[in-house]
């Protein structure tokens, strides 16, 4: 077969990732970085009252713009809090999961976010309202060369902790090296023209540190040494690369390609994800109704009706025009609602994936004293999945690392664990890869979503057949109800997927609102 660009693409996305490929597409002017217009709503309002279910992003977002236009909103929140999943864990902060009683004790200054803690730098909804609301963010570095990756069930690297550079920088060394020798084929000549081909050999010889004689990889600086160099005439001791078929057999647990939505260095809220929310909170004031538990929602030919019960056990209600409903899927399907039939069935077929955290506070930052580790994230085969570590505070005395981030149905027996138990599992599972672990642990915090009654999972999940079938419906009203949420969107589990589709809901409402209110001709 000729190596033309769309073979070698492939050749390409198949050894080193969808994300090698994208950078390749992009460097040779295939690809262009997606365009960001600014988001305007037109017209007014004129009274028009809606009434908003969650104050999540995507419910404060509805609110807000709306809002701007002279709609009359108001927000139910079942909480205490704005922001759902995009919340932050301090001090004085308690659990919210049925059955834990969990209090957090944190120095002061001292958090993690349990939910929402990046922002990839494409997400211009979210960075846009950062800017807006005067809500300062800061880097997020999501991978760093020091971390950790350690597999307990491969018989070849059991037990070893190999830093990121180590088996990144092997890996890409052997993909050059095979890469380099296939190009050299004399089949592949023509297509490509000599030119072609040595350049791009020149370059896998750069990119992959392989021999110019023989084009192999026999190790490289870029993974570090076995002594580093000094002054005089100390040059170190380089160290010796991994053999290939070890790294790819122990491929599971190793997360060594990026994703587009997983860049080195992403962005996130300073201070906290909470943050965010808070802005929107305030300037809405008075119009986000907290500890109010929604109840039944009906509606009428031109209204809807919705009742809740209030911090004092008295049941509400609030009449309006339109209702946006961001109340997560599983939540909503067991919510008296007066819903058709076919749209019942649809919010009913969504599933919620368990994922949980866990904040652990130590009384030294020893990642970066004792590893070198500045950010990122070290990765694991073991339950407890990967650990992440702090971009802020550096070399300040203490620290919040996440001993666990478990994602997708994997979480779920993590989370049915007391609070006593993961923490037990989050410090022996990660002695392995810090012994200093037991010494310098003070207090931890965990949440398990799927345990938290507002929300009973992290992100929505639709089977093949339900994108297709039923997630087309959820995303029509019902009557005069709008649903809207990351969940309805295709940045699912992100905030921008939020604040997208809150945005959408807003024109939506906007649109229907100003053709059902226009005046009639009366006619000659």
């Amino acid at each position: 077969m000729a190596l033309t660009r769309r073979v070698f693409l492939t050749r390409l996305a198949a050894t080193g990732g969808a994300a090698m490929a994208y950078d390749a597409m992009t460097g040779l002017g295939l690809l262009a970085a997606p365009a960001s217009s600014r988001f305007d709503l037109q017209g007014h309002g004129h009274g028009v009252r809606v009434v908003v279910l969650g104050a999540g992003l995507a419910g404060l977002a509805i609110a807000y713009e709306l809002n701007k236009l002279g709609y009359v909103c108001t927000v139910l929140e079942g909480r205490g809090r704005p922001g759902g999943r995009a919340h932050t864990i301090r001090r004085g902060t308690t659990s919210e999961e049925e059955g834990s009683s969990q209090t957090c004790a944190f120095d002061e200054g001292l958090y993690f976010n349990p939910g929402a803690m990046r922002i990839p730098h494409h997400h211009q909804t979210t960075l846009g309202y950062c800017r807006e609301l005067g809500v300062p963010v800061e880097a997020f570095i999501n991978y760093c060369d020091s971390t950790y990756l350690v597999q307990t069930k491969s018989a070849r690297l059991a037990g070893e902790r190999l830093r990121y550079r180590e088996a990144r920088t092997d890996l890409d060394g052997y993909i050059a090296e095979l890469l380099a020798k296939a190009l050299s084929q004399e089949e592949l000549d023509l297509p490509l023209t000599l030119n072609d081909r040595d350049n791009l050999i020149e370059y896998l010889r750069r990119s992959g540190a392989i021999t110019t004689d023989k084009s192999e990889y026999r190790g490289s600086t870029r993974r570090g040494y076995e002594r580093p160099p000094s002054a005089g005439d100390d040059e170190g001791k380089r160290s010796d690369p991994l053999a290939l078929s070890d790294l790819l057999g122990s491929r599971d647990g190793f997360y060594l390609q990026q994703d587009y939505d997983y860049q080195n260095s992403m962005l996130q809220v300073q201070g906290g994800t909470d943050r965010l929310p808070q802005a929107f909170a305030a300037r809405l004031k008075d119009k986000v109704v907290y500890h109010a538990k929604v109840t039944a929602i009906r509606q009428r030919e031109r209204g809807v009706s919705v009742r809740y019960e209030d911090r004092d056990g008295k049941i509400k209600t609030v009449d309006a025009d339109y209702c946006a409903c961001t109340i997560p899927l599983l939540v909503l399907a067991a919510l008296d609602a007066d819903f058709s039939g076919e749209f019942k069935a649809a919010i009913a077929s969504a599933t919620y994936s368990p994922a949980g955290k866990i904040g652990l506070q130590f009384k030294r930052r020893f990642w970066e004293e004792d590893d070198t580790i500045y950010g990122g994230h070290s990765s694991t085969d073991q339950d407890i999945a990967q650990i992440v570590y702090p971009s802020h505070g550096f070399h300040a005395k203490k620290g919040v690392l996440l001993g666990y981030y478990i994602m997708g149905q994997g979480g779920r027996p993590m989370g049915d664990k007391t609070p006593a138990e993961r923490l037990e599992a989050a410090l022996e599972q990660g002695s392995r890869i810090h012994p200093q672990y037991r010494e310098e642990f003070e207090t931890a915090f965990s949440v398990a979503w799927h345990r938290v009654p507002w929300n009973l999972g992290s992100w929505a999940s639709f089977s093949g057949d339900a994108r297709r079938d039923a997630y087309p419906r959820l995303l029509k009203p019902d009557g005069r109800v709008y649903l809207s949420g990351d969940h309805m969107s295709n940045w699912n589990a992100w905030m921008q997927g939020a604040l997208d589709s809150g945005r959408l809901v807003a024109t939506q409402i906007h649109t229907r609102a100003e053709q059902e209110n226009q005046p009639r001709s009366t006619g000659a």
